[in-house]
């Protein structure tokens, strides 16, 4: 082929398409990696169980079997059942949906609090900016747990959606800091001095410019929010500051050491909500590593290598690395052969 071809053809190519909607595809990269996959589909399958828990559930949370105390798994109850006769494997289906919704709804919370602060604060300058920054440090130092107990302490029953929003109202400082830092290097870049030469407002250049160049930092933000939230509903419940009678992996907990399973190896009732707590923080770590992957050079290029070793049939723990002498280049009166280099 000729250069002039060449030419030809590459002129006659659509160039790519450099929208708000192809960028911001591009920004939900990060999710295509196998650790984000695997964590995303383990996710997936406890919103699942939360939403359709009503239907899943064999038997109702509070359904009480006098005939079958401290059962273990059986056919009926796959899970075994409670001191009271209570199927353990609809209270864990049913506690789900409790953990989902809290976890969820703080971190969206929380993270909608760190995109506007923090953004905010890293493309203003002057007083605003640094009002702002301290406003995060306050809250940085602000206790969460000792401040769910006192705002728990004055209800009989606290909602989950009041939790949830103490938990996010508590845990949105640290994403605003890193978003403001990363902000703050973004707006002297060249789109952003050129949007703004042309006029634009300033929440059309952070919807538009800023936003899409900071979802991996924000979808990290809302993991790791999401984890903390889980983690402090569980510890919450299982200290008995949460009312038992609010569904929960750590309120099934609380029951079980309160009735001595632990002391009795009644595993049955405190290893599957335990379990289920292990497997949603591998999944949203899972999450996380594959954003951490995808944000940072080094980890993705190491990927990609030990990926493209893996196909070639290599170990990527080796320390030696394989050469693979061409036929042309083996001595006179030997054969071809593999040496280590």
């Amino acid at each position: 082929m000729t250069a002039t071809a060449t030419i030809r053809m590459a002129r006659t190519q659509e160039p790519i398409p450099n929208t708000f909607w192809s960028r911001l595809g591009s920004a939900f990269a990060m999710f295509r990696n196998a650790k984000s996959i695997t964590g995303l589909a383990i996710l997936g399958f406890f919103v699942l169980i939360a939403i359709f828990a009503d239907v899943l559930a064999p038997f109702s949370p509070t359904q009480v079997d006098n005939t079958a105390r401290f059962q273990p798994p059986s056919a009926e109850h796959w899970l075994g059942t409670t001191h009271i006769g209570e199927d353990v494997l609809s209270q864990v289906i049913h506690g789900t949906r409790g953990v989902i919704v809290v976890g969820f709804l703080a971190a969206i919370i929380a993270t909608i609090i760190a995109i506007v602060v923090g953004v905010v604060s890293g493309y203003v300058r002057g007083w605003q900016s640094e009002g702002l920054s301290a406003l995060t440090n306050v809250f940085l130092v602000i206790p969460g747990l000792p401040l769910i107990i006192i705002v728990a302490s004055m209800f009989e029953q606290p909602p989950l959606v009041l939790i949830a929003a103490v938990l996010g109202i508590t845990g949105w400082a640290w994403g605003a800091r890193v978003l403001r830092a990363q902000t703050m290097s973004l707006r002297n870049r060249d789109f952003i001095q050129a949007a703004r030469a042309n006029g634009e407002p300033l929440h059309r250049i952070i919807a538009v410019e800023m936003l899409p160049n900071l979802m991996a930092l924000i979808a990290a933000s809302f993991v790791g929010t999401v984890t903390a939230a889980i983690l402090g509903l569980t510890t919450l419940s299982y200290i008995g500051v949460i009312p038992v009678n609010t569904y929960n992996w750590g309120t099934i907990l609380n029951w079980a050491s309160a009735q001595g399973a632990f002391r009795q190896n009644q595993w049955w009732w405190y290893l599957p909500p335990g379990l289920c707590i292990a497997a949603i923080g591998v999944a949203l770590s899972l999450i996380n590593f594959g954003i951490d992957e995808y944000v940072n050079p080094r980890l993705r290029s190491a990927g990609e290598r030990a990926r493209a070793m893996k196909k070639k049939g290599l170990n990527v723990n080796d320390a030696v690395t394989v050469v693979r002498a061409p036929a042309s280049a083996a001595p006179h009166g030997t054969t071809s052969k593999d040496s280590t280099a």
